[in-house]
């Protein structure tokens, strides 16, 4: 069996070098990083993982804790989490915090008890109180992803929602949208409350009044975006384009309006968010906005990684995103250059 010193004599570097790669620390260039990885394939050669762990009293190992396996967010979440993992020579353990907090909470103190060097929290409904309190009681690092810690910046890595949802909305408005309606996602937590204020300051800024008929809550779910904008139809409400806050209650949307009659762009504009992969195969192309989650999650695990080497840390700037723009939407009543209708 291939041993470290293989390893290294293949690699050309120290067996110090090798040491560090496996166990991400240290300062190693990334042209070196990949020629351990390298040389340790070629020689079939495979880390005694539980050594190390009892030799550094650590598993080795980043902890993630999700709100739940389902949909493509989180799967490009758990991939790009596994790549940079990899990356730094450790392995992944992932559980799921089934979107309950103490459910959370007890996630990350099993993590904390198998000894990762580092934890990363994914929480939508945990109080900041409850946050702050968790990470000064873990006894690892512990960063958490998708919200703002205004008393930890330099632990948290998020995603300016307010900001997309604002931009979303406006764009609509430049094409000369006025009636737009909004489906939001669960109301109760940070992100729905986000996305539903960016909506509101965007009709704000242009003097456009908010209408509370034009609002409906929903759950994230295709069946629920079909059932509110059904209902939004039987009730009159008057709208030339529809704001739904995620890609899934869009494409929900988008049947209740093709039963209807109703064409897309021609007779009603929709805008989604968080470009799922089936945004763009919609007929017509769903215009939407992309939130970075591979980058994001990237960046927790550097900052994870960093803490865990005791390494000094900087607040994070918050990601933001990116308007994509394809051809669900189309100049409303209000566009310049179009006949305004009554």
């Amino acid at each position: 069996m291939a041993t470290m010193l293989d390893v290294s004599l293949r690699a050309g570097v120290s067996k110090a070098t090798v040491s560090r790669v496996l166990n991400g620390t240290g300062q190693v260039k990334e042209s070196t990083r990949k020629r351990v990885f390298a040389a340790m394939e070629e020689l079939g050669y495979r880390p005694n993982f539980l050594a190390q762990s009892l030799a550094n009293r650590t598993s080795n190992s980043i902890g993630l804790v999700v709100s739940t396996f389902a949909g493509f967010y989180f799967g490009r979440l758990l991939q790009q989490a596994s790549r940079q993992t990899e990356a730094y020579g450790k392995q992944l353990i992932v559980t799921d915090g089934h979107d309950a907090p103490d459910r959370e909470e007890l996630a990350v103190q099993m993590l904390a008890d198998r000894r990762c060097d580092a934890i990363i929290l994914y929480t939508r409904f945990m109080s900041e109180k409850a946050i702050i309190r968790l990470i000064d009681e873990t006894p690892v690092p512990l960063i958490v992803i998708n919200r703002e810690l205004h008393q930890a910046h330099d632990k948290c890595v998020f995603f300016e929602q307010q900001d997309a949802a604002f931009q979303a909305v406006e764009y609509l408005i430049t094409q000369g949208h006025h009636d737009i309606a909004c489906i939001t996602v669960p109301i109760h937590t940070p992100t729905g409350k986000a996305r539903l204020i960016g909506y509101r300051k965007a009709l704000e800024k242009h003097g456009i009044p908010w209408d509370p008929a034009k609002v409906k809550y929903g759950d994230s779910t295709m069946t629920r975006g079909y059932e509110l904008c059904r209902e939004f139809l039987q009730e009159g409400v008057s709208v030339s384009a529809l704001f739904a806050c995620n890609d899934d209650m869009a494409l929900g949307a988008s049947k209740a309006l093709y039963q209807a009659g109703l064409r897309i762009p021609q007779d009603i504009s929709l805008f989604g968010f968080d470009d799922a992969p089936s945004a763009r195969w919609l007929e017509p192309g769903l215009s939407t906005v992309y939130l970075p989650i591979d980058t994001m999650i990237t960046t927790a695990i550097d900052q994870a990684i960093r803490l865990a080497n005791k390494e000094t840390i900087a607040a994070i700037p918050p990601f933001t995103g990116t308007l994509v723009l394809r051809e669900s939407v189309a100049p409303g009543p209000f566009f310049p250059g179009t006949e305004q209708t009554s």
